[in-house]
């Protein structure tokens, strides 16, 4: 070895060793070393935020209609008054009187109010006074779009409840459109005609004779809630609060702090799985009646109590990536995005709301936001998200459910979420204490140097 390489290499063990000495215990503050996180783990900024929201809002508006076309000619209608031709919605990505869609509308109203942005809401409100048009201007008979007609005839609580409480709320905000005559025929169908137990909780014939699905709680409630509210009439909020109470009776696994996704009456043992968009449905359906029952209602404090410790329960089951799995309590189940974002949304509003404590709950819902963010592409398209999902009593069934870009669950809870989660940040401050993401008390700097 000659003289050049000799220092060469001198140099080089030296730089190694005096790179490892300051990796020792002694030299350097290794509690502080970047880990290396799969999803980011930073507080998320309000225009980052929006930033995925109006991704969200640029894609959805390009691929879901917002007129209606002669069935057979295929041009735009624009005289609804005339009524005469048979018609059907423009073609779209998504249907517009699905109850996912319900969640979206109302994902819209609550984005438009958290950034100020009057072009969220004006998505919803041009959409559900196309409807009420429709339904006020034509003949069943001239109306060739199935999933309208199943709107104007409910054939199951997923086309009633969550179009009614969206309509209801689009109402409040200000939508002009006659929307009475749609959401008095949603909830009569649900107070009326919808199967009930003996004792009146919500069921279905399906997949196996007095089924519930915790799902109906979501397909329920909110409209329920929203009803009593617009009317003043208290019946609504006691079915509602009947709803919940009995379902959670039945589905609720006090030990695990989650619901059973289906109830078979026949059966003397139920199967528990813990379908993670149900409990999304249910954590949300009772955030969403809170907003609206009278604090001095009989049924209040059984609710509230109800969401804290389903709260309490779901918070355990967040994966270190911020998403929850498919399943629960099964770590080797996918992670989900619409269960994820439904529970960041419900999260964030309980804490926003004071059900439950900020400085406890606040980080996962920022971790499962980030999460969240990182499953809207370029496009606005939400990836990750479990198609539609039936009941069933093996495993699985749930693990194999398929994701799609396509699958309307995704994109109401987003919207929710965001919109949530900058409100959030509007009343809060955050810090890296310490190396993690913690509640900054104003007044007190307790950051870690």
């Amino acid at each position: 070895m000659n003289y050049k390489s000799t220092i060469l290499a001198m140099f080089v063990f030296a730089s190694i060793t005096n790179a490892n000495a300051q990796k020792t215990d002694a030299t350097a503050p290794l509690h502080l070393i970047q880990p290396d996180y799969p999803t980011p783990y930073v507080i998320p900024q309000k225009e980052n935020i929006k930033a995925v929201l109006d991704r969200v809002y640029n894609f959805l508006d390009k691929n879901s209609a917002s007129k209606i076309v002669d069935a057979n000619t295929k041009t735009v209608v624009t005289d609804y008054k005339k009524g005469n031709q048979d018609i059907v919605f423009e073609p779209g990505a998504f249907r517009l009187t699905s109850y996912e869609w319900g969640v979206t509308y109302a994902g819209m109203l609550l984005a438009s109010k958290a950034t100020g942005e009057k072009y969220y809401a004006d998505y919803s409100n041009k959409r559900i006074q196309l409807i009420a048009d429709i339904a006020e201007n034509y003949n069943e008979k001239n109306i060739k779009d199935k999933d309208m007609l199943k709107t104007l005839h409910p054939e199951a609580l997923d086309f009633a409840g969550a179009l009614c409480a969206a309509f209801i709320k689009a109402k409040k905000d200000g939508l002009k459109a006659n929307i009475d005559p749609l959401v008095n025929n949603y909830i009569d169908f649900i107070s009326n005609k919808q199967f009930r137990l003996k004792d009146g909780t919500l069921a279905r014939n399906r997949p196996q004779d007095n089924t519930l699905w915790l799902d109906d709680m979501f397909m329920s409630v909110p409209a329920l809630a929203q009803m009593g509210s617009y009317t003043g009439n208290t019946k609504y909020y006691d079915d509602a609060v009947k709803q919940v109470n009995q379902f959670s009776e039945r589905m609720f696994n006090s030990q695990k702090g989650i619901y059973m996704h289906g109830w078979v009456e026949s059966m003397t043992v139920h199967p528990q799985f813990h379908w993670a968009r149900a409990n999304g449905w249910a954590v949300m359906t009772m955030v969403e009646l809170l907003e609206v029952l009278p604090k001095n209602h009989p049924g209040y404090n059984q609710v509230l109590t109800q969401l804290q410790k389903h709260i309490a329960g779901l918070v355990q089951y967040q994966d270190g990536t911020g998403f929850w799995h498919q399943l629960l309590d099964r770590n080797d189940s996918y992670l989900e995005t619409s269960a994820t974002a439904i529970y960041a949304y419900s999260i964030a509003r309980a804490i926003n709301r004071g059900y439950v404590d900020k400085m406890t709950y606040a980080p996962a819902v920022l971790l499962a936001w980030n999460a969240v963010a990182t499953k809207v592409n370029d496009k606005g398209q939400v990836e990750g998200t479990c198609v539609g999902t039936g009941m069933g009593f093996d495993p699985a069934f749930y693990y194999y459910r398929p994701v799609n870009v396509f699958a309307a669950h995704g994109y109401g809870p987003v919207l929710l979420a965001g919109a949530e989660v900058i409100m959030l940040l509007k009343d809060s401050q955050f810090q890296i204490n310490d190396s993690s993401i913690q509640l900054k008390i104003e007044g007190k700097d307790n950051l870690h140097k």
